[in-house]
């Protein structure tokens, strides 16, 4: 028969690792299927992992944005611009503008 401090200290082995290895991402589950309590409290960390998880991802993403507002755009290149030449012809009672 297991120890009745057994299930728990697997717990809080569990969760001391899922904390400490969440960046790499390679963490092993340990799956009591005897104890539902303990497959509930596994469900918790896993939750938890994924909180820890999206609120890095977020963390990291307005590092992200703080850097972008800090790089200041380049100023966009002055191009000359040429006009047309126009000119006005009158030949009898019309108007003609020929324009190059």
């Amino acid at each position: 028969m297991l120890h009745p401090r057994l299930p728990a200290f697997l717990i809080a082995a569990a969760l001391a690792a899922a904390l400490s290895g969440v960046a790499s991402g390679a963490l092993a589950q340990v799956t009591i299927p005897t104890n539902s309590n303990a497959l509930i409290q596994q469900n918790e960390l896993q939750t938890l992992r994924s909180q820890l998880q999206r609120q890095q991802y977020q963390q990291q993403q307005q590092i992200y944005r703080e850097q972008d507002r800090q790089i200041a755009p380049a100023p966009l290149p002055q191009v000359p611009v040429v006009k047309q030449s126009c000119q006005s012809q009158v030949i009898g009672s019309t108007i003609s503008q020929v324009c190059r």
